[in-house]
């Protein structure tokens, strides 16, 4: 289940991408798919071992095009192991709900983007989670849970002035908002709730069989109550004076 459009955020064979916060990888994997040369990071160490795992086996079935690579390693976003300009693109979904110092990781991402490169950044949609926050207070009070919710101009703002120049926005995952309402209302580990149990069923549906019947509906739903919010931008080239 991705969250970046690819078909939105172009990625060319042999780009160096870092997908920063990967989790369990999917935007990694996509990526490996797509003949990139992929780093993915993350502080958590059970997660980084199954993502490589998952990357020996993709290499193994011959998932990924020659020339394609792909690693996953433990590292700490506000200090990323990288030279500067590392990287053509970019990606971090879903990771600077819980960060404290967001800024500080977006001053990171921006260090190691190359002049050109482009950056996805996706959070929670400031709509659908606040109605989360409002239903549960489990939902976002754990450790490591999220400890702000964005609004749409705020994060724009924060972007462009960490040195980014957006260009492109959207909202994904519609169906997914009343799942999580759900969840929060009959409380977030809870999963024998019949109406919590029903529609987890419908989610795996939809991801594995991809009727037209729910993408059709998705699309209807991202704009009014999508989950989360994406936005797409660039680092601008330094002018040739100041290059110098």
């Amino acid at each position: 289940m991705l969250t970046v459009d690819f078909s939105r955020f172009p990625l060319a064979a042999g780009d160096r991408v870092l997908d920063l916060g990967c989790g369990a990888g999917r935007h990694a994997f996509e990526c490996y798919r797509r003949g990139a040369r992929v780093v993915a990071l993350d502080r958590n160490g059970d997660e980084i071992r199954e993502v490589n795992k998952w990357f020996a086996a993709m290499k193994e079935a011959g998932e990924a095009p020659a020339g394609a690579t792909a690693t996953a390693m433990e590292g700490d976003a506000l200090a990323l192991p990288f030279p500067d300009a590392s990287f053509d693109v970019v990606i971090i979904s879903e990771v600077m709900e819980h960060i404290p110092d967001d800024k500080g990781v977006l001053a990171e991402m921006v260090r190691v983007l190359k002049p050109g490169g482009r950056i996805a950044v996706t959070v929670p949609r400031y709509g659908p989670e606040k109605i989360c926050w409002a239903l549960s207070d489990a939902y976002h009070e754990v450790e490591g849970g999220h400890i702000r919710i964005y609004k749409a101009d705020e994060l724009l703002r924060k972007m462009t002035e960490a040195g980014l120049k957006p260009y492109g926005t959207h909202h994904a995952h519609g169906l997914h908002s009343p799942y999580w309402w759900l969840k929060c209302a009959f409380g977030v580990d809870n999963d024998r709730a019949l109406p919590v149990r029903a529609y987890h069923k419908l989610l795996v549906w939809d991801i594995m069989k991809k009727p037209a019947a729910t993408r059709v509906t998705e699309q209807l739903l991202n704009p009014v109550i999508g989950k989360s919010f994406v936005a797409y931008a660039t680092k601008p080239h330094l002018p040739e004076d100041a290059a110098k």
